[in-house]
């Protein structure tokens, strides 16, 4: 695409001189308060790892707390920036996975019933996690019905390097741009199990390159085992797991879940996404 016109021609002579360049007189300033204020907001968010309160963002950017309300309502309701319920804590939202982002309730959907399969089969929580960021976040999750189990809730978000998904998700990007997104995280250490080197982390994704699947034994959750498998050939960087307290979802039992959560994310990674399922998510 071409520079934008003026919508005012000039009458051939005006800027120009040998080098093209336009001079001072003919200079304009295109800049719209309104977007700096938004690209301000924004990159504030961007920043923070777990989110930003309103009264920090409005002083921030030398925003009214009522003004930067109202920008962070309507960016919310456009999906770019979400409000934790809990916290009352803004981040940035969904709507920065791009053009991409029409096919996550696509994705949801036709992952649903696999889910509810997986619970149903293995009596423990089955989850769908995306990458968002530099964290994890629960697209969808089916919890087991057992009194006793190990479930998040949709829309939480865990580390991608103390998780089961965020290994998964991992191990097939740019090693790169793995690095960069541990060093935003900083690596907490979660548990004595977590780790938190990035040369340790990265010969682990290595290993569930081989194996095709990722565990998390205590990562996160010091009583928690998960098992995740990525979903290829989608156009998001998504992932299945099931998880369950440790004591009652044993080493033994990893290898049959992988087996079972691979067979899923084959079917659900080559499912094509017809232009009417798109347009409708």
């Amino acid at each position: 695409m071409g520079p934008l016109a003026t919508g005012r021609q000039s009458n051939g002579k005006a800027g120009d001189n040998s080098g093209g360049e336009v001079s001072p007189r003919e200079e304009r300033d295109y800049t719209v308060r309104a977007v700096q204020r938004v690209c301000a907001i924004l990159n504030l968010l961007q920043e923070s790892v777990d989110g930003v309160p309103l009264p920090a963002l409005a002083m921030e950017t030398g925003l009214p707390k009522s003004s930067a309300f109202r920008y962070l309502w309507t960016l919310e309701n456009h999906r770019y920036v979400e409000r934790d319920p809990e916290t009352g804590l803004f981040r940035l939202g969904l709507g920065f996975v791009g053009m991409q982002s029409r096919h996550l309730e696509v994705l949801r959907e036709r992952a649903r019933p696999w889910l509810e399969h997986l619970r149903d089969e293995h009596d423990e929580s089955a989850n769908l996690g995306l990458l968002d960021g530099d964290r994890i976040i629960y697209l969808d999750i089916v919890e087991s019905k057992r009194g006793v189990r190990l479930a998040a809730k949709r829309g939480d978000r865990d580390p991608l390097h103390a998780t089961a998904l965020g290994k998964a998700i991992a191990a097939h990007m740019d090693t790169d741009r793995v690095k960069e997104l541990l060093e935003q995280s900083g690596m907490e250490q979660r548990t004595p199990n977590t780790i938190t080197s990035v040369d340790t982390y990265l010969d682990e994704l290595a290993k569930v390159r081989r194996v095709g699947y990722a565990v998390d034994s205590g990562e996160n959750e010091l009583d928690g085992r998960c098992v995740a498998v990525p979903i290829l050939g989608t156009r998001l960087p998504a992932a299945i797991s099931l998880s369950a307290p440790s004591a009652r979802f044993t080493v033994q039992d990893v290898e049959r879940a992988a087996a079972a959560l691979k067979n899923v994310a084959e079917q659900l990674g080559t499912m094509p996404v017809s232009d009417d399922e798109a347009s409708d998510a």
